[in-house]
């Protein structure tokens, strides 16, 4: 899938690793229960897909100096340990490393803490920082106690072999049901100085609009306060992440965080001025195009859905109808049938939580291959079933709501319901 251009940056290579002062690392350290599987390696290749292997299971994102740094977290009651451990350590609002296992979610375990602790403490013994700079997370099985000697063990390969240009090892590491790679990087001007942003993500399941149901780490080189940081982030979060669903699932181990360590020498960022605007643009870029890589990569999914609400009184009502239509399951297995059955749209539309009036809405959808109108004054009209199909078989659909004449507008990202979601997560822990 094509990145969705924002303007003011420019996409660059590199990940985590694009930005000044950032090396990165992945290993296979032995957790890993389940390799990715490809029936066609050539294929997985070129299609940006891990071919089956032993995959990574453990990565180190470390800065060169030390870093302001802010998070947004899992609103689910049941909540991670590492959660509760990066909490603490960077509530000073600084951070120098993170350190990230998949497979395992270190979550309701009796001694999830203690193992939360214990990796930050490895690698702040391995790269000589304190452990209050260590940042860590865990994605994977939840209520399988994490076992920490595999990590141990493993620690000293994965601190030796940072490099600069790493980050394509960090990001598999993270991944469990990802069958694609979800990195974005993004260069800008700020006060006459050449910025960088970039992040990883990891996600495919068990993701709703509730925070960010993701795990993604951003890194960049620009230098901002941390408060402003942590602003940026919690309102960003809102119009991307939190608009993305594929099964209506929230996880337990969510979380985004991002690291700047100030190295591209732009005056800093204090106050909310038009640097600020211009970080908050390319955070935007980065994370809108991380959560369209997320909605694409859907578990089984085979298309991305966009669904854009204009028309509304207010934006927040913008969003809930289009969140109620990418999260409509009727309307996701229609998408992958290629089906125009524009009913289950006004129908997901109908029981949006929001006031409007339904004989002003309007639905159309699009692709590559057209677009052609399917609903006018909240009744159908005449449309050629074969275009429809032609629009639907692309594996980007837009699905355009207009509700009323207001200016509010909001869009959000789904994918298509398929029989593979139901085989993924029947045997997603053998």
């Amino acid at each position: 899938m094509n990145l969705k251009e924002v303007k003011g940056v420019a996409f660059v290579d590199g990940g985590v690793c694009a930005s000044k002062g950032f090396r990165a690392n992945g290993i296979h350290c032995g957790l890993a229960h389940k390799p990715l599987t490809s029936t066609d390696e050539n294929s997985a290749v070129a299609n940006n897909v891990l071919p089956a292997k032993k995959k990574n299971d453990l990565a180190l994102i470390v800065a060169d100096k030390e870093c302001t740094a802010a998070a947004v977290y899992t609103t689910n009651k049941v909540k991670g340990a590492p959660i509760i451990v990066t909490k603490e350590h960077i509530k000073n609002g600084t951070a120098k490393a993170v350190i990230v296992n998949s497979v395992n979610a270190n979550t309701c375990n009796a001694d999830g803490v203690e193992k939360a602790e214990k990796m930050c403490s490895l690698v702040a013994e391995e790269i000589g920082i304190d452990v209050n700079d260590v940042i860590v997370a865990s994605t994977g099985v939840i209520g399988q106690v994490l076992p920490i000697e595999p990590i141990a063990n493993g620690m000293k390969e994965l601190a030796e072999g940072l490099t600069y240009d790493g980050n394509s090892k960090a990001v598999e590491a993270i991944m469990t049901t990802d069958t694609q790679v979800k990195e974005v990087a993004v260069q800008f001007e700020m006060g006459g100085k050449t910025c960088t942003m970039g992040g990883m993500l990891k996600g495919s399941g068990m993701i709703h609009p509730n925070m960010a149901t993701t795990l993604t780490f951003i890194t960049t080189d620009v230098d901002i306060s941390a408060e402003l940081l942590q602003l940026a982030l919690s309102d960003v979060v809102k119009v991307t992440l939190n608009r993305v669903s594929v099964d209506g699932d929230t996880s337990t181990n969510d979380m985004v965080c991002v690291l700047a360590n100030g190295t591209a020498g732009n005056v800093p960022v204090n106050k909310e001025n038009d640097d600020f605007e211009k970080f908050v643009n390319a955070l935007y870029a980065v994370m809108m195009n991380l959560a369209r890589k997320m909605a694409r990569d859907g578990e089984g999914a085979t298309k991305l859905i966009e669904c854009v609400c204009s028309g509304a009184d207010t934006e927040k009502t913008a969003e809930i109808v289009a969140k109620s239509v990418i999260t409509s399951s009727l309307f996701k297995a229609a998408m992958f049938g290629e089906d125009a059955n524009w009913g289950r749209i006004l129908c997901a539309v109908g029981y949006a939580d929001a006031d409007f009036d339904i004989n002003k809405v309007y639905v159309s959808i699009g692709s590559a291959s057209g677009i052609i109108d399917v609903c006018r004054n909240g009744a159908g009209v005449e449309f050629s079933e074969e275009k429809a199909k032609e629009i639907l078989s692309e594996e980007e659909i837009i699905i355009n709501i207009s509700i009323g004449n207001g200016k509010g507008k909001a869009v959000a990202w789904g994918c298509d319901l398929t029989y593979d979601y139901v085989k993924i997560n029947g045997d997603y822990r053998s």
